[in-house]
């Protein structure tokens, strides 16, 4: 059963039922579920999680809807990799990497909509929306297809065309919208006051939000029951950041942890960077910004959660990189050069941050240190096509290889 008691404003603490509603009617502030926490630490034990599905549902405890009702297409429970070549490039020797792009629609927003869908059908909602930079399209569109519901999503006019694709397979109504995510974050607000829809990160993102806390779930877990010293994590809306400390602070309160005081760092791109700005400038209020990065899923230049993440940053003693376009595909190419890991250009920006942080001194050598990759490079090939070398091109003969083969080496000066 879900422990779930109220919505509660995280400003004024006025509490709400649980609705469809993401903003306190006193204060406008944002609202967030909370739960009967004496009765999860009753129900749930380390074993009995063990004993759960492969998913992010082994948790359903801690989540704000029945799992008899969920819609789960298998989200979670995606591997925690020791990260040796990376962690020796980096000079960081308890280096591990949370891969989420083996997620079904390949991201972590799997985890978030598989929670959203289950509450708005619950709430007796029969279509989905949302508005996305590519990742949270995917995955709208596919849980939609898999609860027998319709799927509206928008989505900025210039989204690379993997993510495009990674929609439209599914069969939803796919918007592109005449400007950037924040122009599309902005008619979908509009619109959930008039459409009797689920926007999965409008009037049901208290519940949509909740599915990123089970990564710190899983990270403590994998573990072996303790929450890592320091996070690496890349920031968009900050929702994210904010969510994965939420799920060492749950583990903690019912016991399944102990309490630990993680460093909780955060990564944006140059070219998006209102939080990290801000975190540079000794600021708690970021400025709005025009996105213009590759990092198209970390392009929000107003985000929801971003005074959240700075005060985040400063409790628990953390920082905030950026890092230009030229370092995120070294990034992702490192990344898949040392781990065998192809990430989408937000896990180049968690790479390319996490090399910034060591090189700065940030991260101490020995930490137990996880980075977040968000994921799957195959959505966002365009980005890094260029910096790859090509392949050898031959005629079928062992001759013609040789030669090619030499000739390769020569030029890189190898015996």
């Amino acid at each position: 059963m879900s422990f779930a008691t109220n919505l509660r404003c995280r400003e004024c603490h006025r509490e709400y039922p649980l609705a469809a509603t993401h903003v306190c009617e006193y204060c406008f502030g944002p609202v967030e579920v909370t739960y009967d926490y004496d009765g999860i630490r009753k129900a749930v034990s380390r074993d009995g999680i063990a004993r759960g599905p492969a998913s992010l549902w082994r948790y359903a405890e801690f989540l704000p809807c029945e799992r008899e009702s969920a819609i789960d297409i298998g989200a979670g429970f995606t591997p925690l990799v020791r990260a040796k070549h990376l962690g020796k490039a980096l000079g960081l020797n308890n280096l591990y990497v949370k891969n989420d792009t083996v997620n079904p629609t390949w991201s972590f927003k799997d985890r978030v909509v598989t929670v959203a869908a289950s509450r708005a059908r619950e709430l007796g909602f029969e279509k989905l929306a949302c508005a996305s930079t590519g990742n949270l399209a995917n995955s709208v569109s596919a849980h939609a297809a898999a609860g027998g519901m319709e799927a509206v999503v928008f989505i900025p006019h210039d989204l690379e065309l993997g993510k495009v694709l990674g929609s439209s397979i599914y069969g939803p109504t796919l918007v592109k919208v005449q400007g950037n995510y924040d122009a599309v974050n902005r008619l979908c607000a509009e619109l959930a006051g008039s459409y009797p829809w689920a926007f999965v990160n409008v009037n049901v993102r208290p519940y949509y939000s909740e599915g990123s806390k089970t990564l710190g779930f899983e990270v403590a877990e994998q573990l072996g029951w303790r929450a890592p010293d320091h996070c690496v994590v890349p920031i968009a809306s900050g929702s994210l950041f904010v969510k994965i400390r939420k799920g060492f602070d749950e583990f903690a309160k019912v016991g399944l942890i102990e309490p630990a005081k993680t460093h909780m760092s955060g990564a944006q791109a140059a070219g998006c960077s209102p939080v990290a700005t801000a975190w540079a400038e000794g600021s708690m209020n970021f400025r709005p910004q025009r996105p213009h990065t590759i990092a198209k899923s970390l392009a929000i230049g107003n985000p929801a959660d971003g005074y959240y993440s700075l005060v985040q940053l400063q409790q628990t003693g953390g920082s905030c990189g950026m890092v230009e376009d030229d370092e995120i595909v070294a990034g992702m190419k490192l990344l898949a050069e040392t781990e065998g890991i192809f990430a989408e250009t937000a896990g180049g920006v968690t790479v390319a941050t996490l090399k910034q942080l060591a090189a700065q001194g940030k991260i101490d050598a020995d930490e137990v240190t996880v980075a977040f990759i968000t994921g799957a490079g195959f959505k966002t090939g365009e980005a890094v096509a260029d910096a790859l070398k090509p392949p050898l091109e031959i005629d079928a003969n062992v001759e013609s290889f040789e030669s090619a083969y030499r000739a390769l080496h020569a030029a890189a000066g190898v015996a």
